[in-house]
Protein backbone atom coordinates (compact mmCIF):
# COMPACT_ATOMS: atom_id res chain seq x y z
CA UNK A 1 0.00 0.00 0.00
CA UNK A 2 1.82 3.20 -1.41
CA UNK A 3 1.09 6.32 -1.52
CA UNK A 4 0.58 6.58 -5.02
CA UNK A 5 -2.05 3.92 -4.84
CA UNK A 6 -4.57 6.16 -3.08
CA UNK A 7 -3.77 9.69 -3.36
CA UNK A 8 -5.66 11.87 -5.19
CA UNK A 9 -4.12 12.29 -8.96
CA UNK A 10 -4.02 15.61 -10.97
CA UNK A 11 -5.19 17.59 -7.92
CA UNK A 12 -7.31 20.76 -8.76
CA UNK A 13 -3.95 23.11 -8.35
CA UNK A 14 -4.02 27.37 -8.35
CA UNK A 15 -1.62 29.56 -8.83
CA UNK A 16 0.27 32.08 -6.43
CA UNK A 17 -1.75 35.51 -8.27
CA UNK A 18 -4.87 33.81 -7.48
CA UNK A 19 -7.14 36.06 -5.46
CA UNK A 20 -8.37 34.61 -2.18
CA UNK A 21 -11.59 34.70 -3.23
CA UNK A 22 -11.53 33.20 -6.04
CA UNK A 23 -9.70 30.50 -4.09
CA UNK A 24 -12.56 30.65 -1.64
CA UNK A 25 -15.04 29.78 -4.93
CA UNK A 26 -12.80 27.06 -5.91
CA UNK A 27 -13.03 25.10 -3.06
CA UNK A 28 -16.52 25.57 -2.26
CA UNK A 29 -17.22 24.45 -5.58
CA UNK A 30 -14.75 21.44 -5.93
CA UNK A 31 -15.22 20.72 -2.09
CA UNK A 32 -11.74 20.52 -1.37
CA UNK A 33 -9.64 21.48 1.67
CA UNK A 34 -6.53 21.84 0.44
CA UNK A 35 -5.12 24.10 -2.85
CA UNK A 36 -1.23 23.34 -4.28
CA UNK A 37 0.09 26.32 -5.37
CA UNK A 38 2.23 26.04 -8.37
CA UNK A 39 3.94 27.94 -10.32
CA UNK A 40 5.58 27.51 -14.24
CA UNK A 41 5.20 23.49 -14.89
CA UNK A 42 3.33 22.38 -11.66
CA UNK A 43 6.46 23.43 -10.08
CA UNK A 44 5.48 23.65 -5.67
CA UNK A 45 5.70 26.89 -4.26
CA UNK A 46 3.14 27.13 -1.46
CA UNK A 47 -0.24 25.21 0.10
CA UNK A 48 -3.27 27.17 0.71
CA UNK A 49 -5.98 25.24 2.79
CA UNK A 50 -9.16 26.41 4.57
CA UNK A 51 -7.64 27.67 7.80
CA UNK A 52 -4.68 29.96 5.59
CA UNK A 53 -7.48 31.50 4.04
CA UNK A 54 -9.26 32.98 7.42
CA UNK A 55 -8.30 36.67 7.59
CA UNK A 56 -7.86 37.61 11.46
CA UNK A 57 -10.43 39.63 12.77
CA UNK A 58 -8.58 42.12 13.87
CA UNK A 59 -7.04 43.16 10.65
CA UNK A 60 -10.78 44.13 9.55
CA UNK A 61 -11.76 45.56 12.71
CA UNK A 62 -11.14 49.20 11.67
CA UNK A 63 -12.42 48.83 8.54
CA UNK A 64 -15.82 49.59 7.16
CA UNK A 65 -17.84 47.09 4.30
CA UNK A 66 -16.67 48.74 1.33
CA UNK A 67 -12.90 48.48 2.95
CA UNK A 68 -12.94 45.31 3.87
CA UNK A 69 -14.25 44.34 0.45
CA UNK A 70 -11.66 45.68 -0.96
CA UNK A 71 -9.27 44.47 1.16
CA UNK A 72 -9.98 40.95 0.37
CA UNK A 73 -10.32 41.50 -3.21
CA UNK A 74 -6.79 42.44 -3.75
CA UNK A 75 -5.03 39.94 -1.51
CA UNK A 76 -3.13 37.04 -3.31
CA UNK A 77 -2.67 33.38 -2.44
CA UNK A 78 0.81 34.44 -1.92
CA UNK A 79 -0.10 36.42 0.73
CA UNK A 80 -1.49 34.10 2.83
CA UNK A 81 0.16 30.52 1.74
CA UNK A 82 2.02 28.21 3.39
CA UNK A 83 5.30 29.12 1.94
CA UNK A 84 6.87 26.30 -0.21
CA UNK A 85 10.20 25.85 2.63
CA UNK A 86 6.91 24.73 4.89
CA UNK A 87 5.33 23.11 3.10
CA UNK A 88 5.59 18.99 4.30
CA UNK A 89 4.77 16.87 1.56
CA UNK A 90 5.84 13.32 0.42
CA UNK A 91 6.72 10.91 -2.45
CA UNK A 92 4.38 8.85 -4.41
CA UNK A 93 6.50 5.63 -3.43
CA UNK A 94 6.37 6.37 0.27
CA UNK A 95 4.13 3.34 2.13
CA UNK A 96 0.75 4.63 2.97
CA UNK A 97 1.23 4.01 7.13
CA UNK A 98 4.54 6.37 6.91
CA UNK A 99 2.53 9.09 5.32
CA UNK A 100 -0.36 9.02 7.73
CA UNK A 101 2.34 8.74 10.85
CA UNK A 102 3.75 11.97 9.10
CA UNK A 103 0.36 13.93 9.26
CA UNK A 104 -0.39 12.33 12.78
CA UNK A 105 3.41 13.91 13.95
CA UNK A 106 2.23 17.23 12.31
CA UNK A 107 -1.36 17.52 12.68
CA UNK A 108 -1.91 18.40 8.98
CA UNK A 109 -4.68 17.17 7.10
CA UNK A 110 -3.03 16.52 3.80
CA UNK A 111 0.27 16.31 1.95
CA UNK A 112 1.16 17.25 -1.34
CA UNK A 113 2.29 14.68 -3.32
CA UNK A 114 6.02 15.55 -5.59
CA UNK A 115 8.26 13.84 -8.15
CA UNK A 116 11.29 16.64 -7.91
CA UNK A 117 9.12 19.52 -7.13
CA UNK A 118 6.59 18.84 -9.36
CA UNK A 119 2.95 18.21 -8.10
CA UNK A 120 1.63 14.88 -9.25
CA UNK A 121 -1.31 14.44 -6.63
CA UNK A 122 -2.01 15.19 -3.13
CA UNK A 123 -3.35 12.75 -0.11
CA UNK A 124 -5.77 13.61 2.57
CA UNK A 125 -6.69 12.23 5.67
CA UNK A 126 -10.50 11.35 3.87
CA UNK A 127 -8.04 9.49 1.88
CA UNK A 128 -6.82 7.56 4.49
CA UNK A 129 -10.18 7.19 6.25
CA UNK A 130 -11.39 5.62 3.18
CA UNK A 131 -8.61 3.35 3.21
CA UNK A 132 -9.37 2.24 6.45
CA UNK A 133 -12.77 1.52 6.06
CA UNK A 134 -11.93 -0.63 2.83
CA UNK A 135 -9.21 -2.32 4.86
CA UNK A 136 -11.52 -3.20 7.57
CA UNK A 137 -14.22 -4.23 5.15
CA UNK A 138 -16.77 -1.44 6.41
CA UNK A 139 -18.97 -1.74 3.38
CA UNK A 140 -19.07 -5.64 2.81
CA UNK A 141 -21.87 -7.80 4.96
CA UNK A 142 -20.60 -9.96 7.48
CA UNK A 143 -19.97 -11.05 10.92
CA UNK A 144 -17.25 -8.17 12.19
CA UNK A 145 -15.24 -9.66 15.19
CA UNK A 146 -12.47 -8.06 17.58
CA UNK A 147 -10.54 -10.73 19.08
CA UNK A 148 -8.54 -10.36 21.95
CA UNK A 149 -5.39 -12.60 21.86
CA UNK A 150 -2.34 -13.06 23.43
CA UNK A 151 0.64 -10.80 22.39
CA UNK A 152 3.21 -13.46 21.14
CA UNK A 153 4.27 -15.77 18.05
CA UNK A 154 1.92 -17.50 16.61
CA UNK A 155 -1.40 -15.85 17.90
CA UNK A 156 -3.00 -14.70 14.88
CA UNK A 157 -1.78 -18.11 12.84
CA UNK A 158 -3.78 -20.29 15.74
CA UNK A 159 -6.92 -17.98 14.97
CA UNK A 160 -6.72 -17.54 11.64
CA UNK A 161 -6.04 -21.56 11.35
CA UNK A 162 -8.84 -22.11 13.47
CA UNK A 163 -11.34 -20.16 11.22
CA UNK A 164 -9.93 -21.65 8.12
CA UNK A 165 -10.85 -24.62 9.43
CA UNK A 166 -14.28 -24.29 9.36
CA UNK A 167 -14.25 -23.49 6.03
CA UNK A 168 -14.92 -19.56 6.07
CA UNK A 169 -13.01 -17.00 4.54
CA UNK A 170 -11.84 -13.65 5.85
CA UNK A 171 -12.80 -11.34 4.07
CA UNK A 172 -10.24 -8.16 5.87
CA UNK A 173 -8.18 -7.95 8.95
CA UNK A 174 -6.69 -5.74 11.11
CA UNK A 175 -4.66 -5.47 14.75
CA UNK A 176 -3.31 -2.95 17.25
CA UNK A 177 -1.65 -3.64 20.31
CA UNK A 178 -4.71 -3.63 23.17
CA UNK A 179 -4.38 -0.45 25.23
CA UNK A 180 -2.11 -0.05 28.24
CA UNK A 181 -1.78 -3.83 28.34
CA UNK A 182 1.49 -5.20 26.09
CA UNK A 183 0.68 -8.91 26.66
CA UNK A 184 -2.37 -8.63 24.09
CA UNK A 185 -2.94 -7.42 20.86
CA UNK A 186 -6.60 -6.88 18.98
CA UNK A 187 -7.72 -8.06 15.88
CA UNK A 188 -10.13 -7.24 13.67
CA UNK A 189 -11.67 -9.67 11.25
CA UNK A 190 -14.75 -9.50 9.32
CA UNK A 191 -15.89 -12.64 7.96
CA UNK A 192 -18.65 -13.57 5.43
CA UNK A 193 -21.31 -15.65 5.18
CA UNK A 194 -21.61 -16.69 8.72
CA UNK A 195 -23.32 -16.35 12.01
CA UNK A 196 -22.55 -14.51 15.09
CA UNK A 197 -22.80 -17.81 16.74
CA UNK A 198 -20.81 -19.68 15.29
CA UNK A 199 -18.06 -17.38 15.34
CA UNK A 200 -18.28 -16.58 19.39
CA UNK A 201 -18.08 -20.39 19.44
CA UNK A 202 -14.96 -21.12 17.32
CA UNK A 203 -13.28 -18.05 19.44
CA UNK A 204 -14.14 -19.23 22.35
CA UNK A 205 -12.38 -22.91 22.13
CA UNK A 206 -9.51 -20.98 21.58
CA UNK A 207 -7.51 -21.01 25.12
CA UNK A 208 -7.04 -17.16 26.02
CA UNK A 209 -8.64 -15.79 23.27
CA UNK A 210 -11.95 -13.25 23.85
CA UNK A 211 -14.25 -11.86 21.72
CA UNK A 212 -14.37 -8.05 23.26
CA UNK A 213 -17.07 -6.78 20.56
CA UNK A 214 -18.85 -8.83 17.38
CA UNK A 215 -21.94 -7.24 15.33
Amino acid sequence: MLVKDYMTRHPVMVEPTMSIVEAQRIMSETKVRHLPVVETGKRLTGLVTRQTLRIPPTELASLNVWEITRFLSNLQLQDVMVKRKDVIFTDPDVALEAAAQVMIDHKIGALPVLEEGIVVGIITEIDMMTQLAELLGGNVPGVRATVRMPNRKGALAKLTGAISDQGWGIYASGGVPTPKDPKHWDCVLKIRNVSREDVIGVVESLQGYDIIDIR
